[in-house]
Order: C-alpha cells, then sequence, then structure tokens
C-alpha cells in the first residue's frame, strides 16, 4: 500500500488513497492499529482513507483514531486531506469533503497554509460543572456537525507550567466522566491575552494528549466567543505543535460558522511494507 505521512501543527496522520488500493472497509480498524504503533510501525494519531463521494462531495474522508475507533472529524486531519486532494488532483483550490460528522468546506490559501470551514456546533452547553475526586472543575461542552463530535473545554490556571502527569490523569478522568455518554476530547485553555490562548488536549481515541486538535481549538474559540473573552477573529491558540487561527462568527447565542487556519506538512511517502500486517 502507498501511503502519505503529513502533519497539521504536530497531529500527525497516515493518508491511503483507496481509489487505489481498494481495500475492504472492514480492515481499516485493523490498519489503524497497526500503522499508528509509534516504533512497532510509522505511528500517528489517526488513520485517513479517502474514497469516493456519495453526496456531493469532490471525494470522502474516513478518519480512525489510532486504537481503531472511530472518529467523526479531525479539524488539522481535514486541512491535511483538503491539500492531499489538491495535490492529488481530487479537487480544486476550494475543496467539499464528506466526513462522518457532515460535509467540511476547505481552501488552499497557498502551497502549505489551509483554511477549512469546521462542522457547525450542534450542541453547545456554557456552564457545566464536573466533579473529579471531589473537586468541581467549570466546564463547557460542545458538539460539532451531526453525529456530533464531544467536546470537554475546561479552563486551567498556568497551564503551560502544569505538571505532565497530573493533567494526564485528570484529562483521563474527565473524557470518561459519566456526564459525557459518548465520552469526550478534553480541552483545557488558558488566556494569554486579548485573542490568544493555550490549550493542551487529551483525546479521545488517541487516550493521551496530542500535539494539537483542531476541532478542539475550534470548539474552545466557539466557547470563548460566546462568553465574550475573545472576539471571535483571527484568535490565536498555540499549542505544543504550533499554532492555529479561528474565526468564529457570531449571532445572538448561536455560532454560525467556525474557520480553522494553519499550516500543513507532508512529512513523507512511500510504501507501506509492514509484515506483521494481515487483513
Amino acid at each position: 500500500m502507498k501511503f502519505w505521512k503529513m502533519n497539521g501543527a504536530g497531529n500527525d496522520f497516515i493518508i491511503l488513497n483507496n481509489f487505489e488500493e481498494r481495500l475492504p472497509r472492514e480492515s481499516f480498524p485493523q490498519i489503524a492499529r497497526m500503522l499508528c504503533e509509534r516504533r512497532l510501525s510509522i505511528g500517528a494519531d489517526g488513520l485517513m482513507v479517502v474514497e469516493a463521494a456519495d453526496q456531493g462531495g469532490d471525494f470522502k474522508m474516513l478518519f480512525f483514531n489510532s486504537d481503531g475507533s472511530t472518529g467523526e472529524m479531525c479539524g488539522n486531519g481535514a486541512r491535511c486531506i483538503c491539500r492531499y486532494g489538491f495535490e492529488n488532483g481530487l479537487a480544486r483550490e476550494v475543496q467539499a469533503v464528506e466526513t462522518t460528522a457532515g460535509m467540511v468546506f476547505g481552501r488552499r490559501i497557498d502551497k502549505r497554509l489551509y483554511r477549512i470551514q469546521l462542522n457547525d456546533p450542534t450542541t453547545i452547553r456554557l456552564d457545566c460543572l464536573l466533579e473529579v475526586d471531589g473537586v468541581r472543575y467549570a466546564c463547557s461542552y460542545v458538539e460539532l456537525g451531526n453525529p456530533g463530535l464531544p467536546h470537554a473545554v475546561i479552563p486551567y490556571h498556568n497551564l503551560r507550567n502544569a505538571d505532565e502527569q497530573e493533567l494526564r490523569e485528570l484529562g483521563r478522568k474527565i473524557r470518561w466522566n459519566p456526564a459525557f455518554p459518548k465520552g469526550a476530547n478534553v480541552n483545557f485553555y488558558e488566556l494569554i491575552e486579548e485573542d490568544h490562548f493555550f490549550e493542551r488536549t487529551f483525546e479521545r481515541g488517541v487516550e493521551d494528549f496530542t500535539y494539537a486538535c483542531g476541532t478542539g481549538t475550534g470548539s474552545v474559540a466557539a466557547v470563548l466567543t460566546l462568553q465574550g473573552k475573545v472576539s471571535g477573529h483571527q484568535v490565536r491558540a498555540d499549542m505544543t505543535g504550533g499554532t492555529l487561527v479561528v474565526d468564529a462568527e457570531r449571532i445572538h447565542s448561536h455560532i454560525t460558522e467556525l474557520h480553522l487556519t494553519g499550516l500543513t506538512n507532508i512529512v513523507c511517502k512511500g510504501e507501506v511494507t509492514d509484515e506483521e500486517l494481515h487483513f
């Protein structure tokens, strides 16, 4: 199998073109688990498979987390897949990509810079309280698209200097909290200055922190925009792997459009020869 490996702000993905490979769909979870395993294989946060569109898009993006579970959508993955589609002749400079959570629209700004419109928020709850080990945490909850991709948004003081293991354990407990029947991606954030925040995301399906999370960044920006803590225009989000920019269009108490902009990187292209992979 031929593959590309790409990353967006350090969120890394393996991409397979099923127009060419013609792999059975039931094999994708196993392929994701095998190829995303760091040290034993290529290693990545997730697997993306490009297939033929059936709802009017340019192509379809299937997303699988590194544990083999299906993801509804991935923001940084969508930015990367838009570049993949453009450079492989599947779409022009404006792309319509079908995802499990709905249609995602992308735009090529230059060779590496891509902007996508994330799935619209279908659920936003701004004032949730979570209790973990007897401690209460302020929390907001966002779902993007339908079926919704779930995100918990939690302010965290002095996030850059937080104890890594303590934060990981807290992220894990919140990710599995019964308040979230589907589980949740857990986005810790700290406001730095006007229209600028720092974020770390414990991702469902990866079960650890990733270097970035595009849908998580969009969810944080949507919450902060509705709370009046950021303007919603050219909001800068810093993460371990880089910086993304979010634009959130607000009408009264609703976010009507959510755009994510950032660099993409083609890390390598090659052929999978993993002798442990059987399907």
